[in-house]
């Protein structure tokens, strides 16, 4: 939980000027608190539901591994992400590898840790199929299925569109089922789909629901016995001050269509859900102190994190809100645009924010950074990725060590020619 005290801002129990004394700037502070508030509100949601955490939103070990203590699976999208998530000590048989272009090399990992998969075209069955056999196992799989829904969300995290590339497209599901049903070392057994990413509107969800229990009715015909019927992730979270829905809420129009669609099959599935961002997105903080203020075109404040660390501003155009956090208490009085150190023009944070007086040392924060950011940062500039710390009332622990210049050469290799 974030709070105000004698104009600073506190994480919980502990003030920024402690942890940033402590670890320096950049850095990513994550509230426990916070987190465990958002994962009782999908347990109390959906209490007869399986939900996965979806990985690829924040993969800190010791966030996931709070996660998965608190009875989750998780969606996987890599090799990597995979084996994060056992390390995480989530169970494998609530692992769903999903993923449109999984290497053969992942495939087998995948099919030795025994987890399930999210079959993305029928190449990817047949080398499936065909590994299961080598490995004398035999491989729990759903489809992933494009239902063709508009979600209404941004362009590059609308997963259901037609010209997505995720997804078999739902007209010819059906024979795809079919020829899994008889090939060995598959066992279909579950139906999948994710049509976006923040997504601030229910209606798509029980849009795509509708459509996934008229395809089980015709999965079912086949002889499969379906375990599962996955319905994905992608509820939004309130960036903007705008509000959004709540997992209840979310439950509230999607359980009644679940039933429904339950007296309608012969098979008795499990509901299965897969969200990231509204788990893990307001629990975190990042901090960049201003390293300086120039008045120009507009009023720069240049901060010492850039899109390197958090990209969504510069990728989507994403808002976060922003605050000067040692100056918590003190109206705005100019209007700012927050800049990273990055050598690109859109290397932007934050435009046209009426903050209070700027000036060099000050700390800004950077809200709502717990999805998608450390997680898509990268090293681009020679910039080195800052350290992520988590809070628990009064205490605070280093969750990831910040990187030194010497990790950008780690796995570098000069040939002896040129030494």
């Amino acid at each position: 939980m974030f709070s105000v005290r004698n104009g600073w801002l506190f994480v919980e129990d502990v003030s920024i000027k402690e942890l940033v004394e402590s670890y320096g700037t950049p850095l990513y502070v994550t509230s426990r608190s916070t987190l465990e508030r958002n994962i009782k509100a999908y347990k109390d949601a959906f209490k007869d539901a399986k939900l996965l955490y979806a990985v690829k939103a924040n993969n800190n070990l010791s966030i996931l591994r709070i996660i998965s203590a608190n009875g989750f699976g998780a969606d996987v999208f890599s090799g990597g992400e995979l084996y994060i998530a056992l390390l995480a000590d989530f169970p494998k048989e609530y692992i769903l590898f999903n993923g449109n272009s999984k290497s053969d090399e992942e495939i087998r990992m995948g099919v030795r840790s025994g987890v399930a998969f999210s079959v993305d075209s029928i190449d990817e069955l047949y080398t499936l199929s065909e590994t299961a056999i080598l490995e004398d196992s035999e491989v729990r799989i759903a489809f992933r299925v494009n239902p063709e829904i508009d979600a209404k969300t941004h362009p590059k995290i609308a997963t259901a569109l037609r010209t997505s590339k995720f997804g078999i497209p739902w007209e010819g599901i059906v024979d795809i089922y079919r020829t899994a049903y008889e090939l060995p070392g598959v066992e279909p057994c579950g139906i999948h789909c994710h049509i976006g990413s923040q997504i601030t509107d229910i209606s798509p969800f029980v849009e795509a629901l509708e459509k996934m229990f008229q395809i089980a009715k015709q999965v079912e015909e086949i002889g499969v016995e379906l375990e599962f019927i996955d319905i994905g992730g992608g509820l939004g979270i309130d960036y903007e001050g705008k509000g959004a829905p709540t997992p209840a809420q979310l439950a509230e129009k999607l359980l009644p269509v679940f039933e429904n669609g339950l007296s309608e099959l012969k098979s008795d599935p499990e509901l299965w859900l897969e969200p990231g961002r509204s788990i893990v997105g307001d629990t975190t903080v990042l901090l960049t102190k201003v390293n300086a203020v120039k008045k120009s075109y507009k009023n720069f404040v240049a901060v010492d994190a850039g899109f390197n660390l958090l990209l969504r501003p510069a990728m989507y155009n994403a808002y976060h809100r922003i605050a000067v956090a040692n100056k918590m208490d003190r109206e705005g009085e100019e209007v700012y645009t927050i800049v990273g150190p990055i050598c690109e023009s859109g290397d932007i944070l934050g435009e046209d924010r009426k903050l209070p007086k700027v000036e060099k040392g000050d700390i800004i924060a950077i809200f709502d950074a717990g999805a998608y950011g450390f997680a898509m940062s990268s090293q681009y500039n020679g910039r080195t990725r800052c350290a992520e710390v988590l809070v628990e009332g009064s205490h605070h622990y280093l969750t990831r060590e910040a990187e030194s210049y010497g990790d950008l050469i780690v796995k570098q290799r000069i040939p002896e020619h040129l030494l």
